[in-house]
């Protein structure tokens, strides 16, 4: 039966195998890549950025020289600053600065995120200050560029003069508005305008880039990188972390994700893209174009002697969100950008978890506890299946002496088809005179298994479980227990579940099944606080459930002996 049984599980695996291979549509490969993308770029020691000569304001005498030059006769005049100024823009959520060198963004603290130290998160890597490139630098994909690696694709005066400014520093509150506009021309042939409009309350504003090469339009290309925030080692390890993060594109209907650990330059860029972001497990630098659709481009920088830098490149963006990925907020900014919440497979059950976990932290104020009271509600839920899956187990160990008796009647079954093909249906026929079913024991396991995932997935991504407390040595329920104590207890009240579940198996095979909660204990010594919580509370209730259980099998037991003896 057990092999049967086993057998059965392969079988449906291989199905569902066959049934993504043949009907479920492979993801196309990117269409049309962005023009000459710098998808993989290779430099030795790549020299610093840069830096333009002090601009001024270009007067009716600097200007003679250029008199017969194709500039002149576009009459484009110079624009720009003699000197470096920062802007601040404040808001209940967020504190950003921006340089008008460049007009980039040099920092982008989030006040109601905190990082190891208990600071203001920033989303602004340190990485940019090594690399002179910061975020919403330009990008240029010309070969000149790319040959020239890390520094060329942010090179030129672009991202490196001193942009004319409109405003200070900015104070707003919710609902209030404030634009940042940098303006620049070489008097020559460039000319660039970045519009920055923030709003109170928000993570997110609007953006416009214009970029005019001889007094014609050119795409802006807006870069993010490299990399997003700085998590440190300690962090990734113990959050099963994507390994700093990576691109997340919405083409269509379809999301393509691409790790920067497992970087392919084939698929490193996308047309028609409705959204594009450089994102981890919880913050996103999310861009969506200004038309209806933009491109989008991951781009790998090798540097001699050092990690490879990454960077997204977003086609004339008209609106950014930076900021946590919290499923509620993303869904009223819209864009379908909730998809950029990695939920993963089975993503469903996981954001039906994700919706009721959310309803009971309203009444219990603590993540913990509120795992721990949906784990009974489930247990609730599924108490009807349970308790025919127990009866079946307490049934099937009872006839184990005739199951026996059978295969002893039957002692050649394994060579002679004949007998085994009889000894099955005598078996079938016993199981149906007592209403068995063979495979019931196995039914809530096998439910189990979607929530697990579903819960995994929850714990790994949801910012609302980032740095919360359970209780006593518990501080943070989305990374390991530090101490092993949690999983320790899950595989002791494994052990005890198994051991007072009745079984079918033979003593040999019964003992092999007690080495589960040793094994099950291994794995979830890594895995998040929250979710070794739920098994082990799963766990104590299983027990519960099964003392339960064995007390009414064994009263029902002893009444029906009572009544043959009458009889």
């Amino acid at each position: 039966m057990q092999k049967r049984l086993l057998a059965a599980i392969v079988l449906s695996f291989l199905v569902l195998f066959l049934y993504q291979a043949v009907f479920v549509k492979k993801a196309p490969a990117p269409q049309n890549p962005l023009e000459q993308p710098a998808a993989s770029m290779k430099t030795q020691a790549a020299p610093a950025a840069p830096v333009a000569p002090e601009q001024k304001p270009a007067t009716g005498a600097a200007a003679a020289p250029a008199a017969k030059s194709d500039a002149n006769l576009l009459n484009i005049k110079q624009i720009g600053s003699g000197q470096e100024e920062l802007i601040t823009v404040t808001t209940p959520l967020y504190r950003a600065v921006w340089t008008n060198k460049g007009g980039v963004l040099t920092s982008w603290k989030l006040k109601k995120h905190l990082d190891e130290k208990k600071d203001d998160l920033e989303l602004v890597p340190a990485a940019a200050k090594d690399a002179g490139v910061f975020p919403f630098a330009l990008y240029d994909d010309n070969p000149e560029a790319v040959k020239a690696g890390l520094t060329g694709i942010a090179a030129g005066a672009a991202n490196s003069a001193f942009y004319k400014t409109s405003g200070t520093n900015f104070e707003l509150k919710d609902g209030d508005k404030a634009e940042v506009r940098f303006t620049y021309s070489d008097g020559k042939e460039l000319e660039v305008e970045k519009i920055f409009t923030f709003y109170g309350g928000r993570y997110d504003f609007d953006i416009a880039v214009h970029v005019r090469k001889n007094g014609q339009p050119a795409a802006a290309r807006v870069l993010w990188g490299p990399g997003l925030r700085n998590p440190s080692q300690q962090e990734l390890s113990q959050s099963l972390a994507t390994g700093g993060g990576g691109m997340t594109v919405l083409a269509g209907d379809k999301v393509y994700r691409l790790d920067q650990r497992k970087y392919k330059s084939e698929q490193s860029a996308y047309n028609f893209v409705t959204w594009s972001s450089y994102d981890d497990n919880y913050f996103a630098a999310l861009f969506v174009p200004g038309a209806a659709t933009g491109t989008a481009a991951f781009l790998k920088v090798d540097t001699e002697n050092k990690p490879p830098s990454f960077f997204l490149a977003a086609t004339d963006p008209g609106k950014v969100f930076l900021g946590p990925k919290e499923f509620g907020t993303l869904a009223d900014f819209g864009h379908n950008t909730k998809k950029v919440v990695r939920f993963g497979f089975l993503g469903f059950i996981t954001e039906f978890l994700f919706y009721a976990l959310r309803f009971i932290h309203k009444f219990v104020p603590n993540w913990g506890f509120a795992i721990m009271v949906l784990t009974l509600f489930i247990k609730i839920l599924f108490f009807p299946l349970t308790y025919s899956s127990m009866k079946s187990m307490a049934k099937m160990a009872e006839l184990q002496p005739k199951v026996k008796a059978l295969r002893a009647k039957y002692k050649k079954s394994k060579t002679d088809i004949a007998q085994r093909r009889e000894m099955n249906e005598e078996m079938m026929k016993l199981y149906k005179e007592h209403g068995v079913n063979p495979a019931g024991g196995c039914l809530p396991m096998l439910i189990q298994i979607p929530i697990f995932i579903g819960f995994f997935n929850l714990l790994r991504n949801a910012i609302e479980l980032r740095h919360s407390p359970w209780m006593l040595w518990i501080n943070d329920l989305s990374v390991k227990d530090p101490t092993y104590i949690l999983p320790l207890l899950m595989g002791g009240t494994q052990f005890v579940s198994q051991k007072m579940t009745p079984t079918s198996a033979d003593p040999s095979q019964a003992r092999m099944m007690l080495i589960m909660p040793v094994v099950m204990t291994v794995f979830f010594l890594q895995f998040q606080s929250g979710l070794v919580l739920y098994w082990l509370t799963s766990n104590v209730l299983q027990i519960g459930q099964q003392y339960i259980m064995n007390r009414m099998m064994k009263a029902k037991k002893v009444e029906s002996h009572g009544k043959r003896r009458k009889n």
